[in-house]
């Protein structure tokens, strides 16, 4: 305290000049009105860059929260729209709809925390697991479109098979002409899968669309992949090369959402007990 006095007071002559400075500018102020309009704006503008300034700074730390209210409300809607669109289905088929099958899905929201795109077998981990009722065989599915499936799951955590994995393959149909596929990573480039099994007969076209199939229990149908990139053909190939850009960049993803499909264990079954029939 005593080396503050002294640093005053050894510079008493340069503190008495400010007060001097401001007390003089006060009264400038006080008592001409274009001076004190002038300050006033200013200090008005001054205040309202540091008001902005702020205001973003929490904008910016409070997007995670919006991100994830925004993540649960599409998750909210596609739950909506797949029953909806199940249930016109049937209205424009003239038949009598199952309740319980039209809420055959239930949509999780979660987010990514971890992701790999540069190897063979690639995965990324969510923030949900067994405790949000998360199992093993899961579909995962964003915003644009069909992503993965769910590989392990712990209590809290679950660790996803992404489409960029050589051993995934899903169930896949060409929109516009109604074929089946199965699209599946070859290992090289991150935006691209290849749609296999398409017979020569078929004229797929660059730009078609291919979604899911909705032939299996895990990915409910009409779920976006991607757009066919190039189509070719090998004189010796009983089927054409197709190759789709994805929809979904992985190196982007942030909020995705775990399919739950109510049939799946009982479809699963089935095909367990076929499968023993025919050995």
């Amino acid at each position: 305290m005593n080396r503050i006095f002294l640093f005053i007071y050894n510079h008493r002559t340069f503190f008495t000049f400010i007060v001097l400075e401001v007390f003089c500018t006060w009264l400038i102020i006080q008592n001409n009105q274009y001076q004190g309009a002038a300050f006033f704006n200013s200090s008005n503008q001054f205040v309202a860059g540091i008001n902005s300034f702020s205001s973003d700074v929490r904008n910016y730390f409070a997007l995670r929260d919006v991100n994830q209210t925004l993540a649960e409300e599409n998750v909210a809607l596609r739950k909506k729209l797949e029953q909806y669109s199940q249930q016109m289905s049937a209205v424009h088929e003239n038949a009598a709809y199952d309740s319980n099958f039209i809420h055959r899905y239930d949509f999780v929201s979660a987010r990514v925390i971890s992701n790999s795109v540069d190897r063979f077998k690639n995965y990324f981990t969510i923030n949900k697991g067994a405790r949000d009722s998360v199992k093993a065989g899961m579909a995962v599915i964003s915003e644009y479109g069909a992503i993965g499936k769910v590989k392990i799951t712990s209590k809290n955590f679950s660790v996803v098979s992404s489409l960029l994995n050589t051993d995934v393959m899903v169930s896949a149909l060409v929109k516009r002409t109604g074929h089946l596929g199965s699209a599946q990573w070859d290992g090289d480039d991150a935006n691209c899968v290849y749609l296999n099994f398409i017979p020569r007969h078929v004229k797929p076209i660059k730009g078609d669309t291919i979604t899911t199939s909705g032939y299996n229990a895990v990915f409910p149908e009409n779920i976006l992949i991607g757009v066919i990139d190039e189509v070719g053909q090998r004189d010796e190939e009983p089927f054409l090369t197709i190759r789709v850009k994805l929809a979904q960049d992985f190196r982007k993803l942030s909020y995705v959402a775990v399919v739950k499909s109510t049939y799946k264990q009982e479809i699963d079954s089935l095909q367990h007990k076929i499968e023993l029939l025919n050995r």
